[in-house]
């Protein structure tokens, strides 16, 4: 199959048809959650990069499809850096602009190097089939952690409800870009190549099949679960004349009813645990001890003077088996400083903003039959950390959690797409591990979502309240948590190495046949 050049219109409007592109993906992800979105505007980009005249143009062609896609998609960091934390207005755009241009050079990156490969012999059947795919997956699984990751709305988040979801528990969400991608390289080729059809076909089936596979059985009694959501606004949460209140609605939450398991959010108390009034933890203590419930409180904990974790304790009625887990994966900027930046964090009012890393691996939390797993916040992103935490359980004969427990505080970002989002991404992690994933928030989506990935319950967004469920813990083990990444990054690297040694070998041995004629 030959591949026409483009219309010099189109050549030349190529990089802004790409920002658009990517401006585009956004409606694939929540709230609005097109899913055919994201393969038909990926589709585009690899049809515009099969035709450029250079390496160069594949890789801006690239860029900017991942730009206008992450600038569109993250957006809400203004209102963060801006509304809340100080900084001036100009300087929040340039900000995210900025970091929309380090996230896009990834999918550029991809991009660059599918017209390296093109422009060395690869057939536009392969290049769209296998090169093109292989790349872009691990454009994406390098964006999830080259300086320490930044995976928002990478491309498979957008299949929780698409066919390709029944895929998670086996290759993870980075897996599912790679086969939207292929998706996307067989419609490119459909206009010369009917049987492409075929593939889409396939990958789809089995999507679909995957998803009959219960992959994990019900463990022990199911428990009773209480959320709560403060929604305590981002702008007075850590003002000296809001605490007391803020003390006080969560005492009189979590003493409103009984429950195996009550969470509030992130950071819920705005004190270090030794700040608090002297009777607090006691007097939650002695509610866990009277009504049987086991507390999961999200607090600030501080070790000494200069290390302090962003924490959740949990209050068992059993004072022996109180608990404490600390966040592992911060967030750049917000929870901790990067080398050379504290000009830039100096500008900005964020309180808390230099937290102690907690241990990569840590224990879950006991409530009756079932063992809870927190994580905090930004780091449901990082699906194989969480995994990583389940499978330590199968290698260490320690007990496995059997639900995942998600605090965060998101009203950073205000009233807009962050919190579906969010929501979403947890989707994916109760996907991946086959878990139900439990979401306590300050201000939304404070959730119930099953071990299939559904929403069964949530609360509106900026509302007071509390979320009952019961919920069902599940055991075993899904491929991916097993095995995590390495099932896809392995494989891809030896396809492109063994696609680079064809390519050598037939360049080789064409110059022979020059040198001999």
């Amino acid at each position: 199959m030959t591949t026409p050049p483009l219309h010099p219109v189109v050549l030349r409007l190529s990089p802004l048809l790409a920002i658009l592109a990517g401006a585009l993906t956004v409606l694939a992800f929540a709230p609005f959650r097109l899913w055919p979105v994201q393969i038909a505007t990926l589709a585009f980009v690899f049809w515009l990069v099969l035709r450029q005249s250079s390496i160069k143009r594949g890789m801006l062609i690239g860029w900017a499809y991942g730009f206008g896609w992450t600038a569109c998609g993250i957006y809400w960091l203004y209102i963060s850096m801006h509304r809340y934390g100080g900084l001036p207005s100009w300087m929040a755009v340039v900000a995210v602009a900025a970091l929309a241009m380090v996230l896009g050079a990834f999918a550029g990156l991809a991009m660059g190097s599918s017209a390296w490969f093109r422009q060395r012999g690869a057939a536009p059947a392969v290049s769209l089939l296998v090169i093109f795919p292989a790349l872009w997956m691990l454009s994406e699984w390098l964006r999830g952690w080259v300086l320490t990751g930044f995976p928002w709305i990478v491309s498979g988040y957008a299949h929780t409800d698409s066919p390709l979801a029944g895929y998670a528990p086996v290759v993870g969400v980075y897996g599912i870009g790679w086969l939207a991608a292929m998706i996307a390289g067989s419609l490119v080729l459909l206009q010369s190549k009917k049987l492409m059809l075929v593939p889409v076909v396939l990958i789809i089936a089995a999507g679909i099949g995957l998803k009959t596979i219960s992959w994990t059985t019900a463990n022990g009694q199911p428990i009773s679960v209480r959320l709560l959501q403060g929604n305590i606004a981002q702008e007075m949460k850590f003002a000296n004349d809001q605490i007391v209140n803020t003390l006080a609605l969560y005492h009189d939450m979590v003493h409103a009813a009984p429950a195996n398991l009550i969470a509030t959010p992130e950071t819920a108390l705005p004190l270090f645990a030794h700040q608090l009034p002297p009777d607090y933890l006691e007097r939650l203590s002695a509610f866990a001890r009277q009504s049987g419930s086991h507390i999961a409180l999200g607090i600030p904990v501080s070790d000494s003077r200069r290390h302090y974790a962003n924490s959740v304790i949990g209050i068992a009625p059993q004072p022996e088996k109180a608990y404490r887990y600390d966040k592992h994966h911060l967030v750049p900027f917000g929870e901790f400083i990067p080398a050379g930046a504290r000009w830039f964090v100096n500008m900005m009012n964020i309180p808390l903003g230099d937290f102690s890393r907690g241990a990569v691996l840590q224990a879950p939390f006991q409530v009756k039959d079932q063992w809870v797993m927190p994580n905090i916040c930004y780091e449901d992103l990082f699906g194989e950390e969480i995994a990583d935490q389940l499978a330590d359980a199968y290698f260490s004969g320690s007990p496995q959690a059997t639900m995942l427990l998600n605090l965060s505080n998101i009203a950073w970002f205000g009233d807009s797409i962050a919190l579906p989002q969010h929501l979403q991404i947890s989707q994916m992690r109760a996907l991946e591990t086959r878990r139900p994933m439990l979401r306590a928030t300050n201000s939304g989506t404070t959730a119930v979502i099953d071990s299939r990935g559904k929403v069964v319950a949530q609360l509106p967004p900026f509302t007071q309240g509390t979320l009952t469920a019961t919920v069902q813990g599940y055991t075993g083990w899904t491929p991916y948590i097993l095995i995590g990444n390495t099932l896809i990054v392995v494989p891809a690297f030896l396809i492109l190495a063994f696609a680079w040694f064809s390519l050598r070998k037939k360049g080789s041995k064409t110059d022979c046949a020059i040198k001999t004629g």
